[in-house]
């Protein structure tokens, strides 16, 4: 044991979004019972690059006893963690293209939506296991399609169920963020309070 900086989760402001998670490169962080946890000292290097991600302001630096970082078992975890979740049947859902998906279905209710850009999961390695995981999945292009649609699909779909979160991932060339947008007007159209986080994924296929 050394005495060393590391991450600093406040209990009682963190609601359990999982916001921190994709911006943990070692894999440090996990929801466990309803709140972001460290779920090893030695994975977390203490550089705090989940700061600023966190909407409730729960994560902080601190300097406490803690082990030393190790960076290979770091990388030995995330490793693990993928591999693990990359054997794991999909969530049973079909069909997920905005143009076929149906407005009311058992899946969507008190489901985590994930509205993702169809070409994201192929630009990014880690789509799966950083934003996929344990969510329903939406996906289309707003560049060859009509994002007014996507907004009344996605509107309509707010109404008809009781979604309990929504994920939007597009790439950073501009086209994409036309998905932000029908997500947005799906939200303010449905009269209903959803919590909505945004990923944008560079085109080197890192998560931002």
């Amino acid at each position: 044991m050394v005495r060393r900086k590391i991450v600093h989760i406040d209990e009682a402001l963190c609601n359990g979004c999982g916001s921190c998670i994709p911006k943990c490169a070692e894999g440090a962080l996990q929801v466990v019972s309803g709140k972001a946890r460290i779920v090893s000292d030695s994975h977390c290097d203490g550089l705090g690059a989940c700061i600023g991600h966190c909407p409730q302001g729960a994560i902080t630096i601190m300097e406490r006893e803690a082990e030393d970082f190790d960076e290979k078992a770091a990388r030995a975890h995330v490793h693990k963690t993928e591999a693990v979740w990359e054997d794991k049947p999909p969530v049973t859902q079909w069909p997920v293209k905005f143009n076929l998906v149906p407005v009311a279905a058992a899946f969507f209710e008190k489901a985590d939506l994930l509205i993702a850009a169809d070409c994201a999961p192929v630009a990014c390695v880690s789509f799966r296991g950083k934003l996929m995981r344990g969510k329903r999945v939406i996906i289309g292009c707003p560049k060859f399609d009509d994002a007014e649609a996507y907004a009344q699909t996605l509107g309509e779909i707010l109404k008809r169920n009781n979604v309990a979160s929504i994920t939007v991932a597009h790439m950073e060339v501009p086209c994409c963020s036309g998905l932000m947008w029908a997500v947005d007007k799906a939200v303010a159209t449905s009269g209903k309070q959803i919590s909505v986080k945004q990923y944008v994924i560079a085109i080197n296929g890192k998560i931002k």
